[in-house]
């Protein structure tokens, strides 16, 4: 009997298990997630990592989609590329939403925004201005034409991939051609417009796509849960440092803290400051493709600004550093995009300041030459001696608390006397009567 009781609740138990499983498999298949993205700023390596990071987390947790909220400006073609690849190969549904109202996704956001399986922006936002440029160097006629060609059949080609409509993308690149948000729909750039998140997930809901494997996927997003993945405190630092106003802003508190620390040895805290100011303005001219020449010219600057400082030439070393910080500063981001490009007003700044820094610097380091040395044995010239021993011509003095031997100039002086040093030698001072 005890047996029959011990293996019904086995049987039961069993059952149960299978019925758990089963409705825990179901429960799994109906819950969804979608993962978001924000991109906002300029398109540069860092936000390539985060977005490619971003996918991957959508595809290994087997999210719905991953929506990438855009507003950009425009970046670097190189970054725009692997962005770009990362979307079309993605195993996971990818939404590019153009929003806030008020954002765009100018150039390279227009590459961005194509490539998307599903594409939408917001009221009150614009696409387009996508004709590439160079940052870092001017083109020559023929490789600006060259990039031009490049550009407008690469996105002509994600476009029919994507079932839009290849002219239209095409004259992004070539004119230049931006479309708002209503535009962009009728010219079947993107697929709708939606006021925000809730209703790009209703209008998305049930739409069918086709990933890069040929699978197609229909898309439930109703009820889906929403997982934000936010870019790290790292990536969030390197996005802001990789700035053209950022780098050169940078690039000055370097040159400021070397110049300061050269000048004064020992202070160290400038000297720390504008070591690691130099090196995040290297990696932020890295990123940015930063015209070397300009930075060897302002790296020349640094070195004129400083032997100024050590060598007596009239302003005239000053004056070939301002030239050459300005020179170096006009062609360091020459020829670059609209979106990368620095505010030149900084040039002019930096230059006056250059020259009153330096200015105060040569004079603080004259005046020091000039001032009468106040430490060691040259310190003692001049000061008053007491006779402890008679000088006859030789005898004691004692200075500041110590016995000296001293030797007076002419005649002699009894103890108690007053005299006054004047010169040091091999450890005795030459003395004079105090007058």
């Amino acid at each position: 009997m005890f047996k029959n009781i011990i293996r019904v609740m086995y049987i039961a138990l069993v059952c149960c298990g299978a019925v758990l499983s089963l409705w825990g498999g179901n429960a799994g298949a109906d819950s969804h997630r979608v993962r978001v993205l924000e991109v906002k700023g300029t398109i540069v390596p860092v936000v390539a990592d985060y977005i490619s990071r971003g996918i991957s987390e959508a595809e290994d947790n087997g999210d719905m989609a991953c929506v990438i909220i855009l507003n950009t400006p425009g970046g670097l073609l190189d970054t725009t590329e692997k962005i770009v690849g990362r979307i079309m190969n993605a195993r996971v549904p990818v939404i590019v939403y153009v929003s806030p109202q008020g954002a765009w996704a100018a150039s390279a956001g227009t590459f961005i925004t194509v490539s998307a399986h599903i594409a939408a922006m917001a009221p009150a936002t614009s696409i387009g201005a996508a004709h590439p440029v160079s940052v870092g160097e001017e083109m020559s006629e023929t490789a600006q034409k060259k990039a031009t060609e490049y550009s407008a059949a690469w996105i002509a080609s994600i476009a029919e991939k994507r079932g839009r409509d290849p002219a239209q993308v095409e004259a992004a690149v070539r004119e230049s051609k931006s479309f708002t948000a209503s535009q962009a729909v009728e010219s079947r750039l993107v697929d709708f417009m939606a006021d925000d998140l809730d209703s790009l997930l209703k209008q998305v809901n049930g739409r069918t796509v086709v990933l890069a494997d040929g699978k197609e996927m229909t898309l439930n997003t109703e009820g889906a849960v929403i997982t934000v993945s936010d870019m790290t405190a790292l990536e969030k630092f390197l996005h802001m440092i990789s700035h053209p106003n950022i780098a050169y802003i940078l690039l000055t508190l370097a040159s400021i803290g070397l110049i300061t620390e050269i000048s004064n040895p020992g202070l160290i805290f400038p000297g720390v400051i504008g070591g690691l100011c130099l090196f995040l303005a290297f990696y932020s001219l890295g990123v940015l493709n930063a015209y070397w020449a300009g930075l060897a010219l302002i790296l020349l600057a640094l070195g004129l600004f400083v032997t100024e400082i050590f060598v007596p030439a009239y302003g005239i070393l000053t004056a070939g550093g301002i030239a050459s910080l300005v020179i170096g500063s006009f062609i360091l981001f020459s020829g670059s995009d609209s979106s990368m490009e620095f505010d030149k007003s900084l040039i002019i700044y930096v230059a006056i300041f250059f020259a009153l820094f330096v200015g105060l610097l040569v004079w603080a380091a004259v005046r020091g030459q000039k001032r009468r040395v106040t430490t060691g044995q040259e310190g003692m010239i001049g000061h008053a001696a007491l006779v402890k021993i008679a000088l006859e011509p030789q005898g004691m003095v004692l200075v500041e608390g110590e016995l000296w031997k001293a030797i007076l100039d002419e005649g002699s002086a009894p103890v108690g006397a007053e005299v006054v040093i004047q010169r040091v030698d091999n450890l005795k001072l030459y003395v004079t009567k105090k007058k």
